[in-house]
């Protein structure tokens, strides 16, 4: 586990309490190009990444644990709709 001190990737804000509940989906490969833009640090059992490809963009979640690990993504929406849910998410305003 990385030291908090020495972490180089953003933390999650802490939830708040009006803040939006975004859907996940099971993770389903698909064979389109995906790049990942931004990141959330892996110090923490779940990371996030905010991935662009074809002109859309959405959230994945990873939850690593001990042996394995859980995939989940939202929809995709628009890069900018994608990029306000990113912030969002990142300051508590949704989970």
């Amino acid at each position: 586990m990385i030291p908090p001190d020495e972490c180089l990737s953003p933390h999650l804000g802490v939830a708040q309490r009006d803040h939006v509940r975004l859907v996940w989906w099971r993770f389903y490969q698909t064979f389109e190009r995906v790049r990942v833009m931004e990141w959330t640090c892996a110090c923490r059992s779940t990371v996030y990444e905010l991935c662009e490809g074809g002109g859309r963009a959405f959230i994945r979640r990873i939850v690593q644990l001990e042996n394995d690990h859980q995939v989940h993504e939202t929809h995709r929406w628009s890069i900018a709709e994608a990029r306000a849910n990113w912030t969002n998410l990142l300051s508590g305003k949704a989970r």
